[in-house]
Parts: structure tokens; sequence; C-alpha cells
């Protein structure tokens, strides 16, 4: 089947340690006329794997992509083009929106380009945000059952700016028809979205798939979509293309059968495990939001991520993107590249700026590595002690954000191994028009409230009152200094505490996941 005929078919389916940073980031806006880790562990992008961890290809291919690599997350930016319509299969928890800046969430977008739009909004992209290094289609459909449009992409993006990586993600339904093309165009990167490995769970998340100009239903379609799945996941690993998974947990629905998908993609050689938390809120829509499907509390999520990671690589920091999301993970800067916006744009694509910056950034990171080492002796006392805290950080692994200018909080686990970032919780805005909103923070600390400590570039005293009152200390002494470096100095300042008896050590309770808190800029 051709390319053309396959879309016919398918038609119908419906800062000190940032200076260096700085001024290459200064240079390069006077260029355009205007102003402005390593570390031990698995080869996981869950945890801070580095080029000790992994063979040599293999850390080429991931140490500067923000989704295969959880440090690199601090530091580089990915942006999404939407130019995949059609899908292929129907989930309970999608309700894909056109014309849509209201919503972050997977299958969303504000406007579908062309693949020619696409490769201009790349190129203007490549060249304002030099920390852009991948680029992915992810919809708002299924990039592989719009194949024409996905490889016309590829192959114009690749010709223009061949430093750029490219990535693709997709249901899994198509996925071994196009595995070869894959190859073609040196997509490095591929993610699949498995559920399920057992068509009798299948069928309560899939009402359909569309496959060989049928639409099927029921345990028959979830059995066809889940050998078709796990081929192509073997396929990919057969060539050499990192292949990560998503699962979306659905409790009493799928929640205790991961771990066997889990193992089922492990035998099959996929690099990276993704278990995300279902979006069920009733006004996206959705099957699962109206029926009243609930989501993962946090601690249930981390406990299944938990128990799936033993030598599985497990990605923490997803953010469920929209289909067209522009900037570092947690942040949308799509309003600033609409069609209209790039198209009037004179592009010039600066590698050497590019160039400049991203090594910049790998000098940041070997210090922050060296940081991080300082602070490890002296984390025996801990025992089986394991503690959350929450950071507020604009990015480059750094305590930088005011509290009540965060949108989101990282979270990571201090114990005598270190710190671990563990995941990251979303937040309505505390500050808004220069006053602080009381509601907000009343689900700031609902979303945290798992957490010892947040850290936090600076903070007022009211909402510090009142997270001292809920059990969360606030602390600001580490402003703009590494994360794990300043977690890990309060952590034996609290064990030295706990050892002296001058508080006594208690955990604390679940947190709730925030639903739809991170709005895009263009709204």
């Amino acid at each position: 089947m051709t390319e053309a005929m396959f879309e016919d078919s398918h038609s119908n389916g419906s800062d000190d340690s940032a200076v260096d940073i700085a001024d290459v980031m200064q240079k390069m806006a006077e260029h355009k006329g205007c102003g402005t880790e390593g570390g031990s562990g698995k080869a996981s992008c869950g945890s801070s794997g580095g080029p000790e961890d992994m063979p040599p290809e293999i850390w080429e291919k991931v140490k500067n992509h923000p989704c295969y690599s959880e440090e690199a997350h601090h530091h580089y930016a990915r942006m999404h083009v939407a130019v995949a319509p059609a899908c292929n299969i129907q989930c309970n928890y999608c309700n894909r929106k056109y014309d849509c800046a209201n919503e972050s969430r997977p299958g969303v977008v504000s406007e579908r380009l062309t693949p020619e739009q696409a490769s201009k909004k790349v190129l203007a992209v490549a060249s304002t945000i030099p920390q852009m290094t991948v680029l992915g289609i992810a919809g708002p459909g299924d990039p592989l059952a719009n194949p024409g449009k996905t490889f016309e992409t590829f192959r114009l993006i690749s010709e223009v700016a061949p430093d750029i990586k490219l990535c693709v993600s997709t249901n899994g339904l198509a996925l071994p028809d196009w595995v070869d093309e894959i190859a073609k165009y040196k997509v490095d990167h591929v993610t699949i979205t498995i559920n399920m490995v057992d068509p009798e769970v299948g069928q309560h998340i899939y009402p359909w798939i569309f496959w060989e100009n049928k639409r099927l239903t029921g345990y028959e379609a979830a059995k066809i979509l889940t050998e078709r799945q796990l081929l192509g996941l073997e396929m990919l690993t057969e060539r050499g293309i990192l292949a990560k998974i998503n699962s979306v947990m659905i409790p009493g629905i799928n929640d205790k059968h991961l771990v066997e998908v889990n193992k089922a993609v492990k035998s099959r050689g996929a690099f990276l495990h993704n278990i995300m938390p279902l979006i069920s809120a009733p006004e996206h829509g959705t099957v699962f939001g109206l029926n009243g499907q609930r989501g993962p509390t946090a601690q249930e999520l981390k406990a299944l991520q938990d128990e799936c990671e033993g030598d599985m690589n497990m990605m923490r920091h997803c953010r469920q993107c929209r289909a067209d999301a522009v900037g570092l993970l947690g942040e949308d800067r799509s309003a600033e590249f609409t069609t209209d916006k790039i198209m009037a744009m004179e592009v010039n694509y600066d590698s050497a700026g590019r160039k400049a910056y991203q090594e910049a950034v790998e000098a940041e990171r070997l210090a922050k590595v060296a940081a991080k080492q300082d602070e490890l002796d002296g984390l025996e006392k801990a025992g089986d002690m394991k503690i959350l805290v929450a950071v507020a950080t604009k990015g480059h692994g750094i305590i930088n954000e005011h509290f009540g200018h965060a949108k989101e909080f990282q979270i990571y686990e201090l114990s005598q191994t270190g710190a671990k970032f563990v995941g990251h919780r979303r937040v309505d805005l505390y500050c808004q028009g220069g006053y602080g909103e009381e509601d907000a923070l009343e689900t700031v600390i609902k979303a945290i409230n798992d957490c010892h400590a947040v850290f936090v570039a600076k903070i007022g005293g009211c909402p510090k009152a009142d997270l001292t009152e809920a059990g969360i200390e606030p602390v600001d002494q580490y402003a703009h200094e590494f994360i794990e470096k300043s977690a890990l100095v309060w952590f034996k300042d609290y064990l030295d505490k706990v050892e002296s008896g001058e508080i006594v050590h208690a955990d604390r309770g679940d947190a709730a996941i925030r639903q739809g808190a991170l709005i895009s800029e263009a709204g």
C-alpha cells in the first residue's frame, strides 16, 4: 500500500552557575538585532544517567533529548508540529480538540500545519530557541495514520536542519508497516502508547480501531492492537531505534496490569517506560471524564512507577504535552510561533550559535554533577528514610523560580543514596496580578502535601506561614544554586535535627495530581 493510498483509506478513521549560557544567549540575541548529568545509576531517563552509564552511540542519541534524559530536560527544549489530524483508533481518555489554546494535554492543538509550514516553523523556533534540539510529531491524531504528511515533514526538516533529532509518537497500530520508512529518515526515537497486553483489559480502554478498511470493536480490536504494538516494538529494537513506551494509568482498569505491560515491553527491548496519570476532568469531554473515571493520586502513581522500575528505565518527568507544544518541558511558547508570525519571519538558522549554546550547557552539566558528588558523603545516617521535597525552577537544574510564579513544582526523593527526581506537580499560579490567591495556595498545598519542604528562589510572608502550618518547610536560602546539591545539604541538616531530637520525623500524607493546571500561554 502506498502512502497516498494509506492516507485515503484511513481518512475516515477518526545566576552564577548559568553565566556562560546567559552570555551565549545574549550574543545570539545581539546577532539577531534584539536583546534579551552525568552521574551514577542506570542509563535512564528517570535517573541521572550519563556517558559512563551507556554505550557511546546511545549517549549521543539521548544526551540532549529532554524526553529520553531526565537530566537533559532541565536544559533542552522540544517542539511538536501538528501535521497529523487523522487517527485510526479511539481511546476512552482522548478527545482531540482543534483551535484550542486553553488546555494542555495530548491531542489538543491551536492550529494544524502543512509539512511546508511545519518546516518553516521548526527553523523559526530553532533559530530563536538554541536549546531546542528535538522535533516530534505526536498528532493531534496518529502520525502513522497520516504517513504522507508525517514523512514529508521529516524529509523537509532533515534537509534544512540536520542537527535536530527527529521523533514520532504513535499508538502502534500501523507501526509495523512504517518501521523501514522511520529508519530511512533516521528517526531515532519512537514513542508507542501501550496501555495493555491483554485484550480483556484493552477492550475497556479502546472502543474501536480502524483496521484494513474496517471498524473493529471489543476484544477483537484490542487483540489486533496489542499484537501490532508489540510487533512494531520488536522491529524497532532490531533496527537499533530507541523506543519509549507511554502507558496511561487508569485506576481499576489497567493499574495492576501495567506491571505486566512493563515486563512485556522490557523483554522486547524498550529503552524507557513512561507511566502517566489519567487526565479525566469532565470538561475535557472524554468518555472517562464523563463517566466519572478517576485518575491516580500522587502516591498511587509513584508506587506503580517504583514497582516497575527495577532494571527498567522509568521516565518520571513527562508533562503530557499538547500536540503543538514548544519550549522546555513544563512550558509552552507556541503562542510566539503562530503560522501568521512564522510566515512573516526572516529566519536565519544560526547553527554556530546553537552549537555554542549546547557546548555551554555541557559545561554546566559537569559542574552540576561535581556539586552533587560533594554532598553524597554523610547520608548513610538516613538509613531507610526517604522523603520528598518540591522545587520551584525555571530550568537548568537551578532553584530559580519565585513561589508565587511557579506553574509546577519538581519533586525529588532524598535518601541515603542521594537526590532522585521522581516527578512534577502542576499547580495554579499563586501570584496573579501582583496579589496572592488564597484559593490557589490551597491547591498548591494539596499538590505537594507529601513533601517535607519546598525550595524556592523567593517567597512572601503569607504563603510561608501557611506552608509552615501545613507542615511543609519553605526553604529560600538556596536561591540560584543547584537543586540536587542544595537539597542534599538541607537533608543532611534535617537528619542532624532528627538525630539530636530537635525534630521528630514523620511520614507525610498523599498529594493530589492537579489536572488542567498548566495552560498554554496562548490562552
